[in-house]
C-alpha cells in the first residue's frame, strides 16, 4: 500500500527535492506552503513522470496557526490517513542581538519554532488518533551548540525543534508512532543560495536523497550527510566556545 506523506515547506529548497525523492519511490503526497503558482509546478511535474501517485496542495502559511490544523485535517480526509508528516517549513532570516533587527529575529523565531509546535500539535493530533505515523522534525548541524551573530535566533529555534522532538520520541517510545529528528548540514537551497564558497556543500539533489534516506529507515535521528556531519557535531559538543565561535 502507498504510503501518504505530508511535506510543509514544499514550494523549493529540501521540501520540493525531498517531494520529488518520494514521488520516485510511488508515494502520495499532500504538499502545502504559501506559494501556490510554485506547487502547481511541481505537482504537474511529478504527475507526469509518476502518473500512479495521487499529489494533493494547499496553500499554507505556518504561521496562521489555526489554519496549520485545518489544511492537515483536510490533508488526512482527502486521502484516507497520513502515515509521514515533514515539519520542513522555516526560515533562515537573522542579525546579531541588540543591533536593531528585533522584527527580523522575531520572525525567524515564530516560523521555524511556534509554527513549528503548531505543526507537531496537528500532526500528533493525526497521529494519536490513527494510533500510527511517522512524525519528522527538520532541525539543522546549528543546533549542536549556540551561535554566534546572525544565526543565534536561528540555531536557538532549530535547538528547539530538536527538543520537542525529543520529548514526544520520549512520550513515543514502545508505541506506534515514530518521531525522527533530521540535522542537515550545508544541503544547497534557497535559504543558502548567496552563501558562496561553503566548505562541504552539496547540491540539493543528493542532500534530498540522503535525507529520504535517512527518512526512511525511521532513524530517530542523523546527521545528513553522514559525512562530516557526524564528527563535526561531535566537535560542536565538545570544543571550547571559543573554537566552536569560529564556524559561525
Amino acid at each position: 500500500m502507498s504510503k501518504n506523506i505530508l511535506i510543509t515547506g514544499a514550494s523549493s529548497g529540501l521540501g520540493e527535492g525531498m517531494a520529488r525523492e518520494f514521488a520516485a519511490k510511488g508515494y502520495n503526497l499532500a504538499l502545502c506552503a504559501r506559494r501556490v503558482e510554485r506547487l502547481e509546478a511541481l505537482r504537474d511535474e511529478l504527475l507526469q513522470k509518476h502518473p500512479g501517485i495521487k499529489v494533493v496542495l494547499k496553500a499554507l502559511d505556518v504561521l496562521d496557526y489555526d489554519k496549520v490544523f485545518e489544511v492537515f485535517r483536510e490533508f488526512r480526509h482527502e486521502l484516507g490517513s497520513l502515515d509521514r508528516i515533514i515539519v520542513n517549513a522555516g526560515m533562515g532570516k537573522g542579525q546579531p542581538l541588540g543591533t536593531g533587527y528585533f522584527w527580523a529575529n522575531r520572525q525567524t523565531a515564530e516560523t521555524n519554532f511556534v509554527a513549528a509546535l503548531a505543526q507537531c500539535e496537528a500532526a500528533m493530533e493525526i497521529f494519536r488518533d490513527q494510533n500510527n505515523g511517522h512524525l519528522v522534525m527538520i532541525s539543522s548541524m546549528s543546533a549542536m551548540r549556540g551561535m554566534p551573530k546572525n544565526l543565534t535566533t536561528y540555531a536557538a529555534t532549530k535547538a528547539g525543534v530538536a527538543a520537542l522532538a525529543e520529548g514526544l520520541r520520549s512520550e513515543m517510545l514502545g508505541k506506534p508512532i515514530k518521531i525522527s529528528t533530521l540535522y542537515p548540514g550545508y544541503i544547497r537551497s534557497e535559504i543558502n543560495e548567496k552563501v558562496k564558497n561553503t566548505p562541504f556543500m552539496v547540491d540539493t539533489e543528493t542532500g534530498c536523497r540522503l535525507l529520504v534516506k535517512a527518512i526512511e529507515k525511521e532513524t530517530p535521528s542523523a546527521c545528513v550527510p553522514a559525512w562530516p556531519w557526524v564528527a563535526v557535531g561531535f566537535l560542536m559538543r565538545n570544543l571550547p566556545l571559543g573554537l566552536v565561535k569560529k564556524l559561525g
